[in-house]
């Protein structure tokens, strides 16, 4: 699942990151975690988690270890309708025969 497309015009690391968050939902991730689903360096991914959570788009959660969330506000209605459009015939044919 991919973050709702109001928080899709930012850079792609930080898109990256909160689809990563998105897709894991309630439980979370570590640093280390987000660090392995995006393809970036720790710096590029250090300076797109505090832009995020200067934006309020993220949550961190510290017990014992440091858990990162991705906003409620972020992530899609699961049984909202998607404005993508449904897939032709050429698509489908396309699709078929690996083109």
């Amino acid at each position: 699942m991919a973050a709702k497309p109001e928080y899709r015009d930012r850079p792609d690391v930080e898109v990256a990151l909160l689809d990563a968050l998105v897709d894991r939902g309630d439980e979370g991730m570590t640093v280390l975690e987000l660090r392995a689903a995006v393809d970036a360096d720790i710096d590029a991914v250090e300076e797109s988690l505090s832009a995020l959570k200067e934006d309020s788009l993220i949550t961190v959660e510290t017990d014992e270890r440091v858990r990162v969330y991705a906003h409620e506000r972020v992530i899609p209605d699961p049984d909202a309708p998607t404005d993508e459009p449904a897939e032709g015939l050429v698509d489908a044919i396309r699709d078929r025969l690996g083109l």
